[in-house]
Parts: C-alpha cells; structure tokens; sequence
C-alpha cells in the first residue's frame, strides 16, 4: 500500500521550537489543503542516558536524566521525509535527534 502522507514527530527542548518551525516551512511540512505551517506541539517529559563516547546536549554521562520537551507532529508528503528529516537534523541540539515517521493511512482532506 502507498502512503501520500507521514506524519513526523519530532522531540526537542523548546527553545528551540521557533528553529524548527522555519525549518519545516523551508520544505513545505505542514502544508495541509489551502493552509501551510500546521504543526501541534504538546509538552511531555523524556529520560535517557547518556553512554560512554556521547557529547550529550543536556544530561551526563552515564546518568539517567529526566527533562521537559515538546512532541512536535507535522504531516509531510511521503516523497519529502527525507528532505524533511535532514532539515530538522540541522536546527536540531541533539546529537541523536527523535524523528518518528509514521505513515499516515487516510486523512480528513
């Protein structure tokens, strides 16, 4: 089956919301029947740790951390991820970024 859409969702601290909003603008993610720049944005908490050979952004090495972030979704045209993806890598703090694409198997539009 051949998906047109994915969503992505992406996990970043939130000063650095604005970054990605532009990024995403700059390859047309979001772009939802006549509106463009749609994205949601819900706050969740995330741990990890860091292991050794890591330079990690936030957190130790070897310690677990536990930090707020936001869960940012955008629904981009399958053909984009790639493209999509690499943008949101060069806005992105983490050495280790979480991008989910998920295709997405019907939408409302």
């Amino acid at each position: 089956m051949d998906f047109k859409y994915c969503k992505l969702e992406i996990f970043i601290p939130e000063t650095h919301i604005s970054q990605l909003q532009k990024a995403l603008q700059s390859v047309d993610a979001g772009h939802i029947g006549n509106y463009d720049s749609c994205m949601s944005c819900s706050k969740v908490t995330s741990y990890w740790r860091p292991l050794d050979g890591t330079s990690p952004y936030i957190g130790n090495v070897g310690e677990i951390s536990c930090e707020p972030e936001m869960k940012v979704e955008v629904t981009v045209f399958t053909e984009k991820v790639d493209e999509t993806i690499q943008v949101i890598k060069e806005v992105h703090p983490y050495e280790e970024p979480v991008i989910n694409a998920l295709p997405i198997y019907r939408t409302s539009f």
